[in-house]
């Protein structure tokens, strides 16, 4: 069979193409057929999204490729628990997280968050959150330094409880939707909203006492 610039395999239903796959036909397929490949793309697909999440959410580079790569040993020996039917980004964001959270508790360090832009989903609540750090319109951080909002934004999160931090990376820096951080941190939907609220109003309280109005 030739094979050209996209990745092509056969399979029993005709050809099968790595490259176009959906995420969960890629990891059936690898639990099915054991086809490398399949798990490679996965790997290549998440790589720069996932790192980025562990960098936040644990604050340090080593700790975040340590987690990255067990993330997706961890991938490796449960995809036989993949159930058909089932999203597979929120499913590997929460094998993440709950590796991220066993690491803190072996090495036993405060988690540091940095938390500089990246994307958000358009739920009303993460509207707000962006509003909070990024306005276009004077307001809130708006006429202080990069180095004094970064602080302040780092001070901030860090005052919060680890499920209120935990919601608001989810879903306004990974831009996850409500059921997706839902299954991910497996609350339902209406406690990631609560969380989210709750949150967002202790930030803006905690900018309203900073005096950097």
């Amino acid at each position: 069979m030739v094979l050209t610039h996209e990745t092509v395999t056969d399979s029993e239903d005709g050809v099968f193409s790595i490259d176009r796959a959906a995420d969960e036909e890629l990891l059936l397929r690898y639990r099915r057929t054991g086809q490398q490949e399949c798990f490679s793309q996965l790997v290549r697909r998440y790589e720069r999204e996932l790192y980025n999440y562990l960098y936040k959410y644990l604050g340090k580079a080593d700790m975040a490729e340590d987690v990255f790569q067990a993330t997706f040993v961890q991938l490796h020996l449960k995809c036989e628990q993949f159930q058909e039917g089932r999203r597979f980004r929120p499913w590997l964001y929460a094998v993440a997280t709950n590796q991220a959270i066993d690491f803190q508790r072996r090495n036993r360090r405060h988690r540091i968050l940095s938390l500089d832009g990246g994307g958000h989903s358009r739920d009303e609540e993460s509207g707000q959150f962006a509003d909070l750090l990024a306005s276009e319109t004077p307001g809130p951080l708006q006429h202080v330094s990069a180095r004094e909002r970064e602080a302040w934004v780092a001070t901030a999160m860090a005052e919060l409880s680890e499920a209120a931090r935990s919601v608001i990376e989810l879903v306004y820096f990974q831009g996850l939707k409500y059921r997706e951080a839902a299954e991910v941190l497996k609350v339902p939907v209406g406690t990631v909203k609560s969380r989210l609220h709750s949150a967002i109003t202790r930030l803006s309280a905690t900018f309203e006492d900073s005096g950097l109005e």
